[in-house]
């Protein structure tokens, strides 16, 4: 047995022959990824112009030089903030398991960040932020879009989104343009050719560099660091881009397929095998497939922690889903979590949709391809009030979560900035 485990052994000479390649002059591909790099002025200027543009304060500048309805929301947002008017972690547990909770030593070791998908409209945050307020709840500590990145820079969407993210301290990813719905793949279009997608969603051809061209865009423009990863290709540049030097960041999405541990093993091992000398790595999490069962998440927690990413690379899981289009129904993962939660740390809880029996009730339900319509679609159609109570639906989940696990003495990750601690 252990003469068999050893022919497992990478020797150096691999190592040294994708080192050869990599930084081979001659080598096109890594060059116009140098190439894009350096006409955005490399990566010290790269870096210097994203921390600009994602300041609070030039975000609602830029908002109030056009005069946007949405810097009113976002002051009222930071009043809110400061005056404490959101519920204290201390309060919550008080509100959930009375007065005990005061002796109560919950593990923050595993605290679990409460995550919501998708914030695809600004106003949707207003109101989940006053109803967090009225009914004492948790705002999330982390938001996914998937709103068409063009369009939401007509409406400055993502400037208010962003700002609102540094006022209530919490992380989000955006999903951009450059991904297998876009027309990449000129064979592939709509449901109809749906199972279409199954054969390599995401970055054909030359959409690698494209999906270089368009992070750095928005990550000088707008500060915005982290992106949705779908493909191989583009999970292997965002990659370079930070053994380059810049400081991206991207989650990968269940659509990558992690849903088992030698995927996850796969995964990993490219993170690690890229990592920048202080152990960092652009890859900051990623979805695992619907299908994981909590053996998986175990075996997949003592790789992440072999290859020394158990703090870096969060490990997010799906709770609840839409209710159409995505998976069998019902779908609620939640006492699994809480099991699971207990042994195994940084782990998010993606609550994609309602709880099962909320979804029933609702005339329009939740539906994954909600995310791909126009919003003006949305308008016409009527479905906007459908849609963002769908939102709150999610929000409402994420909360009965945050019951069952702070009822179990786990910890939970929330908008640092609204939900004091003491």
């Amino acid at each position: 047995m252990t003469d068999l485990r050893d022919k497992l052994k990478i020797s150096s000479q691999r190592i040294d022959e994708i080192n050869a390649f990599l930084l081979d002059p001659n080598n096109e591909l890594i060059n116009k990824l140098l190439e894009i790099v350096e006409k955005f002025g490399g990566p010290d200027e790269i870096n210097r112009k994203a921390e600009q543009a994602g300041k609070l304060d030039n975000l609602l500048d830029r908002l109030k030089s056009k005069n946007s309805a949405y810097v009113a929301d976002l002051e009222w947002l930071r009043t809110q903030a400061e005056s404490n008017a959101f519920i204290s972690v201390a309060d919550y547990r008080r509100k959930i398991i009375g007065g005990q909770a005061d002796s109560m030593t919950f593990n923050k070791d595993n605290a679990v960040t409460l995550e919501i998908s998708a914030l695809q409209y600004f106003p949707w945050i207003i109101a989940q932020a006053k109803q967090s307020i009225a009914q004492g709840q948790l705002m999330p500590g982390r938001f996914i879009r998937v709103r068409n990145m063009k369009e939401q820079v007509e409406d400055d969407d993502i400037l208010a989104v962003a700002a609102a993210m540094k006022i209530a301290g919490a992380s989000y990813v955006e999903t951009l343009d450059t991904k297998g719905t876009d027309g990449s793949n000129v064979h592939l279009g709509g449901p109809e050719t749906i199972t279409g997608y199954f054969g390599g969603v995401g970055s054909p051809n030359d959409y690698p560099l494209k999906w270089v061209e368009e992070y750095l865009h928005y990550y000088t423009t707008y500060g915005v660091t982290q992106v949705l990863n779908i493909n191989p290709g583009t999970v292997f540049l965002g990659y370079m881009l930070h053994k380059l030097g810049i400081n991206n960041e991207f989650k990968i999405s269940v659509f990558m397929g992690n849903d088992n541990p030698f995927a996850v093993l796969w995964t990993l091992m490219g993170a690690r095998l890229f990592s920048r000398p202080d152990g960092t790595t652009s890859l900051i999490g990623f979805n695992f497939s619907n299908s994981v069962n909590n053996e998986t998440i175990k075996y997949s927690d003592v790789i992440r922690n072999a290859m020394d990413l158990t703090q870096v690379v969060r490990f997010e899981h799906h709770i609840t889903e839409t209710y159409k289009s995505i998976v069998r129904q019902p779908y609620l993962r939640r006492d699994e979590l809480v099991e699971i939660a207990s042994e195994v740390p940084n782990i998010s809880a993606k609550h994609e949709g309602a709880d099962p029996e909320v979804e029933q009730q609702r005339e329009h339900a939740s539906n994954i391809l909600d995310y791909f319509v126009p919003k003006q679609d949305i308008i016409s159609d009527g479905l906007m009030d459908a849609c963002a109570l769908n939102y709150l639906d999610k929000h409402d989940s994420l909360n009965k979560t945050a019951d069952a696990l702070t009822r179990k003495g786990i910890d939970v990750v929330c908008a640092q900035n609204l939900h004091r601690t003491e």
